[in-house]
């Protein structure tokens, strides 16, 4: 399916005004079914169905392996896809609330609540990072969606080592972008322990327990955390890297996973200037 649109649009300028076409990024809405149960229905970008759904159950917790999955089918025509499981999920009747998820921007829904905080194990990881290689992954990633280039509508995420980008995604939805990520970890069986997720959008609670639930040990944005993203991220032992722009970042939480060994802080400055340019095209909140 066609992640965008052209539609037609009046243009105002100092020069005067006039009509042209403009892409946009389409909005789609995906019905979640599980076990023959309407789950939720997610409005995001149509793009990477399969690794949505998986990624949301996987997320939320409501499944742990993909061994979980027994059949996985989309209706592309009519936005169902219908996930059946070993065990029958539907027993826990709360998780059925017909509820819908928004592009997550400040009002999306999820079955989680603060209280999970006690379920979720501390991460142990022994993943050290580099500010240089922050900077260089920052600036790949800002490179990689070229969805947003043309549309300027959406959010991306990515699975990366401390070098490079493993898996990519992009969506309306900053929180469907790292469920499509962790989805297609999941369906493909990509590791995400001692990983690194980099995210265009804000780092709020959410994204948090998305991250811990999938044992991420270091979020990276070069958008700015919430109050909640901070305490979670100190209670889960994740470390958060906000602000990464113009050769700079912030370390909110989980500061002992920087290396800043003696001649790193030198390295840096010369990513600084491409990074410097990431303001220009990012997408981000």
């Amino acid at each position: 399916m066609e992640n965008r649109k052209s539609v037609e649009a009046l243009h105002i300028d100092r020069e005067g005004s006039g009509t042209r076409m403009e892409w946009t990024a389409r909005e789609f809405p995906l019905t979640i079914m599980l076990n023959g149960e309407q789950l939720v229905t997610v409005l995001c970008s149509p793009g990477d169905l399969k690794a949505l759904a998986a990624g949301f159950l996987f997320s939320e917790g409501m499944i742990r392996a993909k061994e979980e999955i027994t059949g996985l089918t989309l209706d592309g025509e009519r936005g169902i896809i219908r996930i059946r499981t070993a065990t029958d999920k539907t027993a826990d009747g709360k998780l059925f609330m017909k509820r819908v998820l928004t592009t997550g921007c400040g009002r999306g829904m999820a079955f989680y609540s603060y209280a999970d905080l006690d379920r979720k194990k501390k991460i142990r990881s022994d993943l050290r990072v580099t500010p240089a290689e922050v900077l260089a992954l920052s600036r790949r990633f800002q490179g990689a969606s070229e969805l947003y280039r043309t549309t300027h509508g959406v959010h991306s995420a990515a699975l990366c080592d401390n070098r490079e980008i493993l898996v990519f995604a992009e969506d309306i939805g900053r929180h469907n972008a790292v469920d499509k990520v962790l989805g297609r970890c999941l369906l493909e069986g990509i590791a995400v322990s001692d990983r690194i997720l980099v995210t265009s959008g804000r780092i709020s609670s959410e994204i948090l327990f998305k991250a811990a639930g999938s044992g991420i040990p270091v979020i990276v944005s070069k958008s700015a955390p919430t109050d909640m993203g901070v305490e979670l991220a100190r209670e889960l032992g994740i470390t958060l890297i906000g602000f990464v722009r113009g050769g700079g970042m912030n370390v909110y939480a989980g500061e002992e996973r920087i290396n800043l060994s003696r001649g790193e802080p030198g390295a840096a400055p010369a990513l600084s200037a491409a990074a410097g340019d990431e303001g220009s095209s990012a997408n981000g909140e």
